[in-house]
């Protein structure tokens, strides 16, 4: 089906722009690769910008069903496969990049791959997000049956999670957007484990879904204390000081909140679902 039309077929302005969306950090980058603007390895560089918009993606993709839950926006909907898809070209084009990088030399690749440890993790990232992607289709829902598909879809949070580590331990020390991304997943999870808990999203109080979003700023904070207190070394009180500092630069939970605390704002204004209406009995 073409990306730009609704499941009946007709031309959707929704689908259309949000496709339009979807190419152009890979056709920008493109150009700057073109015009020579990435710096002194651009090839290097477009590679962590795949890697980074595909990680990107992945989160919008995982946030679509929160979304429309929270700020019952049903039309959400039609972008989630689109949004899954664009996120495995991404990632795909990441390895290419990568490939690229090697001179298309697959030994050093492999090699590369299983010996260090963040590569290993990436790649198995990838492979999930390749099962994902090859049963997005209705044909696979049909062959699979709604429950096996469901359930195989469910892999996307553990790759999820394998991703965010893999951006975390490529990036060394300047884990800033991926300690944000951490904590945007943090919330996701938390929002999935509730909605399995309440059966279903659309049923789970708005005291529940405004406690999940204000969870993530602190479990961030928190998270990026405990990261360079581990690995670098850094007093973690002095980390989470920063957070009330304005001098000391864009925290990662600055980051979350500004994502997470609007939602929250939102649910408290929309306020609890008023009861329906008895309908007349028939006669």
């Amino acid at each position: 089906m073409r990306p730009w039309l609704d499941p009946r077929g007709r031309f959707s302005p929704l689908k259309a722009s949000a496709f339009a969306l979807l190419l152009l950090p890979a056709g920008w980058n493109a150009a700057l690769f073109a015009a020579g603007d990435l710096g002194a390895r651009p090839l290097d560089a477009a590679l962590h910008e795949a890697g980074l918009w595909a990680l990107r993606l992945l989160l919008v993709t995982l946030s679509i069903i929160p979304l429309v839950a929270l700020l019952k926006w049903p039309l959400l909907v039609l972008l989630r496969r689109m949004s899954g898809v664009a996120t495995f070209c991404y990632a795909l084009l990441h390895l290419l990049l990568f490939t690229a990088d090697k001179e298309f030399l697959l030994d050093p690749v492999a090699t590369e791959i299983a010996l260090r440890i963040y590569l290993t993790i990436g790649f198995a990232a990838l492979l999930a997000f390749t099962t994902l992607a090859a049963t997005s289709t209705d044909g696979a829902l049909r062959l699979l049956g709604a429950r096996r598909w469901r359930r195989l879809h469910l892999l996307v949070y553990p790759a999820a999670v394998l991703a965010v580590v893999h951006h975390m331990l490529q990036s060394k020390i300047d884990v800033g957007e991926p300690l944000a991304m951490a904590g945007l997943l943090a919330w996701l999870l938390a929002f999935r484990a509730l909605a399995h808990g309440f059966g279903s999203p659309g049923r789970i109080p708005p005291a529940a879904s405004v406690a999940s979003l204000g969870l993530a700023c602190p479990l961030t904070a928190l998270g990026e204390a405990a990261w360079y207190g581990l690995v670098v070394g850094v007093d973690p009180a002095m980390l989470l000081a920063a957070n009330f500092m304005p001098d000391a630069g864009i925290r990662p939970a600055w980051i979350v909140a500004a994502v997470t605390l609007p939602l929250a704002a939102a649910v408290i204004a929309r306020g609890p679902k008023a009861p329906a209406r008895p309908q007349p009995a028939a006669t």
